[in-house]
């Protein structure tokens, strides 16, 4: 089905209720068009639970397999969200939004068959059940389970105030609040820009081997960037805040607090020098900068990888390939964070795995087929973007665990070399293991003591080599939410305590 687009202006109220209803819909306000926005969200659209009869996911599983197959499954789903955005003190733009498909795939021994359907039908269904099971003609047939009542699984998080109860009136203030605080820090704060994002995701997941769940998961992710102008410079600072929960996350953490802490960056890094080049010893605080696990040891340590024999890790199972104080871990049973899940879209329970224990590798993240393919267990980790997509193994949250160092000690401890408060993104080779990383906010570290604020920093290295160059892990673990981004997206968070790398290459402007 395809996805339309239209004006609030244009379609009244109970025409586009009519129209979300059947299929995926996008709906894009302007700046005046705010309150026919809130208008629009009526209560006749508050859930996103998936209603489907069970007796069509049992004859689409079995039409998946009617030409054979190892296993099949039936992922079903249904979202409501909302974004808005606010730049220069002025509502920019808002998108209300329904989507709503099913996925039918067959697994035929390393071979996948995939199709979807944006119509929730049995006619449909059963169509992309014979377009996914076309892959799969001739192997043998596994004789499905037929599903019965609900599959009985752990879930990860509580609701106090349900997004499809809060008016979008609140949601403006939000922003608003958030804004007036990033501008009223300091008058060199000449811009802000806030984006608010909400969803609600209902699913169904119906397998050949007789699981059957269903759940609704909700998703915030709040993001505050503010730009500093002042000492000949410019600095865009970005702050973000996401979880798995009800409206009740900005009761924990406020829009203020979000808005304080980006401005207070775009401030401080006004006075930056140029970052010095050389290899040298960088400790890194405490939260997102895990995303260089994330990048550099969590995507090697994927099955899929693994399975293809690539990247850094392939082979090393029960083997030394960090320091004795890196234990690094991926857990998707955290309650409410970003990351988390109660189970992965191909209904594994969500858990504590724990991937490198003191220095030795013991685990690699697995999906239904990467598992089968290199005779490991299931460890939760298959996910997916959306219906459109197959699931993969990917990270829910990552992180390097708690040590026994006390923060300050360890940047005491450094003679010198660069303190990485934030890092804005990298990229690493899943091959060789090769990573390089852009810091945010970054200083120099001088006679044990954190100093001047440097631009154009860079980490550059090796995951098997940073791993083993970490010498203090500190007692202060904390996680930033991302995006990322392995052909198709997937909500994470990544987190470390404070850390210190002995020897890392950075490259900088200055000799």
């Amino acid at each position: 089905m395809e996805i339309k687009g239209y004006f609030v202006s244009d379609i009244p109220r109970r025409a586009f209720l009519e129209k979300t209803i059947k299929g995926g819909l996008v709906v894009a306000a302007g700046p005046s068009l705010m309150g026919l926005l809130e208008g629009c969200a009526g209560p006749e659209m508050a859930s996103a639970k998936v209603q489907i009869d069970p007796h069509i996911l049992d004859a689409t599983i079995q039409a998946a397999l009617a030409q054979g197959g190892d296993f099949a499954d039936v992922y079903v789903e249904n979202r409501i969200s909302r974004s808005i955005v606010m730049e220069e003190s002025r509502f920019k733009s808002a998108e209300f939004g329904v989507s709503q498909g099913a996925g039918v795939r067959v697994i035929a021994g390393d071979k996948t068959g995939y199709a979807y359907t944006e119509e929730i039908t049995e006619e449909a269904l059963l169509k992309a059940a014979e377009v996914a099971s076309y892959i799969a003609r001739g192997a043998s047939m596994s004789e499905p389970v037929s599903i019965g009542t609900p599959t009985q699984r752990q879930t990860f998080g509580s609701v106090q105030l349900p997004l499809e109860d809060i008016a979008d009136a609140r949601r403006l203030e939000i922003l608003e609040r958030a804004n007036q605080a990033a501008l009223d820090y300091d008058p060199r704060i000449v811009m802000a820009s806030i984006n608010y994002n909400d969803e609600v995701r209902g699913r169904v997941i119906a397998t050949s081997e007789g699981v059957y769940l269903s759940d609704e998961q909700p998703l915030l992710f709040f993001i505050v960037q503010t730009l500093g102008v002042g000492n000949d410079a410019r600095h865009m600072g970005r702050e973000r805040l996401s979880r798995h929960s009800g409206f009740e996350m900005f009761d924990e953490v406020s829009p203020e607090e979000v808005a304080r802490t980006c401005a207070r960056e775009s401030i401080a890094m006004l006075e930056a020098e140029d970052a010095p080049a050389g290899r040298m010893d960088v400790v890194m605080q405490n939260g997102w900068g895990g995303v260089l696990v994330h990048e550099a040891v969590g995507h090697p340590l994927e099955g899929d990888n693994i399975a293809r024999e690539i990247g850094a890790f392939t082979g090393k199972m029960g083997q030394k390939v960090a320091s004795d104080v890196f234990t690094m871990v991926d857990d998707g049973s955290i309650p409410n964070m970003r990351g988390t899940i109660n189970w992965d879209d191909e209904g594994t329970q969500a858990r504590r795995n724990v991937l490198i224990e003191k220095g030795v590798l013991r685990a690699y993240m697995t999906d239904i087929l990467s598992a089968k393919q290199l005779g490991l267990e299931r460890t939760g980790n298959g996910r997916r973007e959306s219906f459109r997509y197959f699931p993969i193994p990917r990270m829910t949250n990552t992180f390097i665990d708690q040590g026994d160092s006390e923060p300050a000690d360890i940047v005491a401890s450094t003679e010198s070399g660069l303190y990485v408060q934030s890092l804005s993104g990298g990229s690493v080779n899943p091959i060789t293991g090769e990573f390089n990383f852009t810091c945010r906010e970054a200083y120099l570290i001088e006679n044990g003591q954190k100093t001047t604020p440097v631009k154009g920093a860079t980490l550059v290295g090796n995951s098997i080599d940073v791993v083993s160059s970490v010498d203090a892990v500190g007692n202060d673990l904390a996680f930033g939410p991302g995006i990322c981004g392995k052909g198709q997206a997937a909500e994470v968070s990544a987190g470390q305590p404070t850390v210190r790398i002995r020897g890392i290459n950075v490259g900088g402007s200055r000799a």
